[in-house]
This record gives C-alpha cells, structure tokens and sequence, in this order.
C-alpha cells in the first residue's frame, strides 16, 4: 500500500503510517497511491482521480468535502472520509476567539498602540454577556462554541435543517426565526448548492442592525458583494472571518479591503493539538480499512 500525504500533516504522522506501507509526499507519485491524505489545498476533481488509477481512498484532514467530487469518486468506487470530530475544539475556539475580537476592539486596539496611539477614549467595548448568539448549523465546530457561548452568559440558538434537537442552543424551525434579533451570527455550513451565497443582501436586511456575523464555515457562503454593502451601511457592524473562496482569496476580493472586517488566513484547523488528533483518527481509518476494506 502507498500512502500519500498530499498536504501538510502533523511532522510525526509520516512514521506513524508506515505501518500500513510506504509513505510519500512525492505528489508526482499520485498514479502509485492507495491512499490520498488532503487537507483544503489539493482538489480532488475527476482529472485528479483519472490520474491516480489505483486509489482507493481518499481522507480529508478536517471537516469539509467540498475539494472532492464526491459523485465522481463514488462512480470510481473511491472511498472518501473526513475528520470531523478531530476539528471541532480548534475551530471552535478560533471561532469564538473572533467574536470577541469584534466588541473588545482587539485589532483597532493594538493597531493604534503599535502607531504610538492612544485612543482610549475612542474605543468603546461591549459585552458578549446577555447577547444572542445565532448558529448557523450546530455540527461538531458550531457545538463548541455553543458551550462556550453559553459560558459567557449568552443566549444560543440554531438553525439547522438536518438536526432535530440540540442540549445546546434552542433551535429555531426556520433561518429566519433563528437570525431575528441575534447580535452575533456565527456560519458553520459545508458549502454546497444549498448554501452557496445564503448570506446575501435580501437575509442581512432582515438581521437586527449593526449585528456581528463570523464565519468559520466556508467563504462562499457569504455574498461578498452584499456583504461589502451591509458593511458599508452598518447594517452589519463587523465581519470576522477565517475563511474565503480560496487559499489564498484573489487580490481583488472585495471582503479583503472593506471596512470592518477581521481576518485570519484559513487557521481554524491549524493548532498543534488538532493535526496530532487528525492524525489519530486517520490510523483508526486506515487501520479499518486495511483490516476489513472499507470504513
């Protein structure tokens, strides 16, 4: 069995794995591999597939498959899994870590210090505390928060069409229901059809004005443009994002230079403890898999 690691994995997993076959990063080997392993920035498109005839299984080091055409691997009879559960405290937290940016002032903050600023004066913060938090899907990430959010003293609800009941966040039977008076809005969405551009002018008119939405999910759930404008009109106070339509997004993204708006390159998956936990369920599938041929 040859196992590919086609992104950037935790440094031990390569030895880890070698007790399943060989291990490579060499990516010209793709024709060769069993296994793929990939995180965001190898896709997964037919062309890929063709290119790689012996492949049997593909792993995404993280949550979302939207890198993979998943309709084309089932046809190929490729397997394709994630790690869902291995992402959700790392995410979580930058999540959260992004909502308290945005009424703390951190970045206007620290800015104006490293400029020899003193504007104390001018930066007014807010609290979290008795604030409503929407959650946007109340997956694996979106229930960290959750927990954490009701730490704060805020109260949670959800929208999520695919989840019954939630010990919590209060779910709401419609988006709409579930976004009416939230102060703060948080994405956790995979991105598909459904979702794509969900977060457009006609939604964020009927937010409660100058609510804070952070996104965690995928980028091209919001409606740059729109979002642009919500921005500009204060509909929306701050848009805090760790997430875009690429890695990186093109120069002339419109989010990139709108105003306030927070920022992190793509980092959610990123801590040390969370690749060394994708690492281990990894083995685990890897390990089912070779013992009994599939997951």
């Amino acid at each position: 069995m040859l196992i590919l690691l086609s992104d950037a994995f935790d440094p031990g997993l390569p030895a880890r794995l070698e007790a399943f076959g060989e291990v490579t990063d060499d990516k010209s080997r793709v024709g060769e591999a069993d296994v793929v392993l990939i995180r965001s920035k190898t896709k997964c498109t037919p062309e890929y597939m063709d290119n790689a005839p012996n492949l049997k299984l593909i792993i995404r080091g993280g949550v979302g498959l939207d890198n993979v055409d998943l309709e084309y691997a089932k046809q190929k009879g490729i397997i394709v899994h994630n790690t869902a559960s291995a992402s959700a405290i790392a995410v979580g937290e930058l999540a959260f870590a992004l909502m308290l940016s945005v009424p703390n002032n951190l970045i206007p903050g620290h800015c104006s210090m490293k400029e020899g600023q003193w504007i104390k004066k001018q930066l007014k913060r807010s609290e979290l505390y008795g604030k409503r938090l929407c959650l946007i899907g109340i997956g694996n990430i979106a229930t960290e928060v959750a927990k954490r959010a009701k730490a704060f003293g805020m109260d949670v609800v959800a929208y999520d069409p695919y989840v019954e009941s939630s010990p919590h966040a209060d779910l709401k039977a419609s988006l709409q229901e579930a976004i009416t008076g939230a102060d703060y809005i948080s994405l956790h969405t995979p991105l598909t059809p459904e979702t794509e551009g969900m977060i457009n002018a006609q939604l964020i008119g009927t937010m409660k004005e100058g609510a804070v939405v952070v996104n965690t999910g995928r980028g091209k759930v919001v409606d740059a443009p729109d979002m642009v404008a919500a921005l500009e009109s204060g509909q929306v106070r701050a848009y805090a994002t760790d997430v875009w339509p690429s890695d990186p997004p093109p120069d002339d993204y419109p989010l990139l230079s709108a105003p306030n708006v927070v920022m992190t390159p793509h980092l959610g998956a990123s801590s040390k403890e969370n690749l060394l936990r994708i690492g281990d369920v990894i083995i685990d599938l890897i390990g089912k898999y070779k013992g009994e041929g599939t997951i």
